[in-house]
C-alpha cells in the first residue's frame, strides 16, 4: 500500500501549479522597470506570492511541516527566473527533481528524444538519486556544512548565490532570538568561504507580531537591517509581513524551525522524501487553488530597506556585478531592455532558459 503523501509532497503540487499559471509556456515577465528619474526598479510579483502563502494555510500545514517556509523558497527561486536566469540553475527547481545539477541537465537535454525520456522519467519517478538529486542543497563554508533554502550555483563558478529563508507564524519572543543567533552564524560561515556570492536572508513574520509583540518586531528589523549592512555578513535581508485571518490560521503551531541542525550540517544524511503527486488530477487542483485562504502583504508595515524588491534587486545585481559580461546574458538583457524604455516592457518576457538575439 502506498504511503499516504506528506504536506510537502501536496504542496509541491499546488506550487507547481501557481508557479505554472504565472509563466505560462515557461514565458516570465520581466520583473525591471525604468522610473521616472531614469533609475531601474524591481517590481516582484506579489500576486503570486500570497498565492503561494496560502497553501500552507489551505492544507493546516503548521511550521514543523516546512510547507510555509517553503513558499517562499518556491517564490524567491520563480522571482529568480524571473529576473533572467537559468531555471535549471536556480534551485528549487520547478519540476522535480528540485536539485539537479547543470552537468545533469544539460544532458538530459543532449540525449536522444527516446533516451531522454527514458532518463527523465527515472529521475521523476525516484525521490532522489545519490550523487546527482536532492531535495535540498548543502553548501560546505568556511567551516561546516549549511543547508541552502534557495541557490544558483554550478561546478564552474561555485555558488553565486545563496539565501536563507525563515518563518515565524507565532511565539514571536520564544524563536526570534534564536533565528537571529542562527542567521548571523550562518552569514559568517558562508561568506567567509564564498566571498563573492550574493548572500541573502528573508524572513517571513505573520502580522500580528506588530500589536502582540511590537518590541519584538521592532528588534527584528534593527537587527535584520544591520545585518544587511555588514561587510562580512550578508549582501541583503528581507522581512515580509504576512496577513491573514485567525480563522485560516493552523491551530497549535508552534512555531518552530523543523530543520534538522545535525542534517543541515551535514552530520547526518538527508531523510528520504516523497516523490512528487505529478498523477494527481487536475481537477483537484483547480479545487484547492479555488479554495485557498486569503493572504495579504502589509506593505506598509515592511520598512523600505528590508523590502521584497530591494532585496531582489541587490540580489540579482551582486550576482551581475561580479560576473564577466558573457555570462547570465537573460537576465543582463531585461534590465537593459527596461532600461531603453519605459512603457510596455515590464510584462514582456522571454521563455526560460531563451537567448535573446542583439
Amino acid at each position: 500500500m502506498a504511503a499516504e503523501p506528506s504536506a510537502k509532497d501536496k504542496a509541491w503540487v499546488i506550487f507547481d501549479r501557481i508557479v505554472g499559471d504565472a509563466a505560462p509556456n515557461g514565458v516570465h515577465s520581466n520583473p525591471w522597470t525604468r522610473l521616472s528619474d531614469g533609475s531601474l526598479r524591481y517590481e516582484a510579483d506579489y500576486d503570486t506570492l500570497v498565492l503561494l502563502l496560502g497553501v500552507p494555510l489551505y492544507l493546516d500545514a503548521d511550521s514543523r511541516t516546512g510547507v510555509p517556509a517553503l513558499a517562499m523558497d518556491v517564490w524567491l527561486s520563480y522571482e529568480l527566473r524571473r529576473a533572467g536566469f537559468d531555471p535549471d540553475a536556480v534551485w528549487p527547481r520547478p519540476v522535480h527533481p528540485r536539485i539537479l545539477p547543470a552537468p545533469a541537465a544539460n544532458l538530459l537535454k543532449a540525449l536522444p528524444f527516446r533516451e531522454r525520456t527514458q532518463l527523465n522519467a527515472r529521475l521523476v519517478k525516484s525521490a532522489a538519486v545519490a550523487g546527482v538529486t536532492s531535495a535540498s542543497a548543502n553548501i560546505l563554508g568556511k567551516n561546516y556544512f549549511k543547508q541552502v533554502d534557495v541557490i544558483m550555483t554550478d561546478w564552474a563558478t561555485g555558488p553565486e548565490l545563496l539565501i536563507s529563508t525563515k518563518r515565524m507564524d507565532s511565539s514571536y519572543g520564544k524563536n526570534a532570538a534564536n533565528r537571529v543567533e542562527e542567521s548571523y552564524g550562518d552569514a559568517k560561515n558562508l561568506r567567509l568561504r564564498h566571498p563573492l556570492a550574493a548572500l541573502g536572508f528573508v524572513l517571513g513574520l505573520r502580522s500580528d507580531i506588530l500589536h502582540k509583540e511590537p518590541d519584538t518586531a521592532e528588534w527584528l528589523v534593527d537587527l535584520l537591517s544591520k545585518l544587511g549592512r555588514e561587510d562580512d555578513a550578508y549582501h541583503a535581508t528581507c522581512i515580509v509581513i504576512i496577513e491573514y485571518d485567525d480563522s485560516v490560521a493552523v491551530p497549535g503551531d508552534s512555531g518552530e524551525d523543523p530543520e534538522d541542525p545535525l542534517v543541515a550540517a551535514g552530520l547526518e544524511p538527508e531523510p528520504e522524501v516523497g516523490v512528487d503527486l505529478a498523477g494527481l488530477p487536475e481537477s483537484d487542483i483547480d479545487r484547492a487553488l479555488s479554495l485557498l485562504p486569503s493572504v495579504r502583504l502589509r506593505e506598509d508595515a515592511m520598512v523600505d530597506e528590508l523590502s521584497p524588491n530591494r532585496f531582489l534587486a541587490s540580489m540579482v545585481t551582486q550576482v551581475l556585478d561580479v560576473t564577466p559580461v558573457n555570462m547570465h546574458r537573460q537576465a543582463r538583457e531585461r534590465r537593459r531592455l527596461a532600461m531603453a524604455s519605459d512603457t510596455g516592457v515590464r510584462r514582456a518576457g522571454l521563455p526560460s532558459g531563451a537567448k535573446h538575439e542583439d
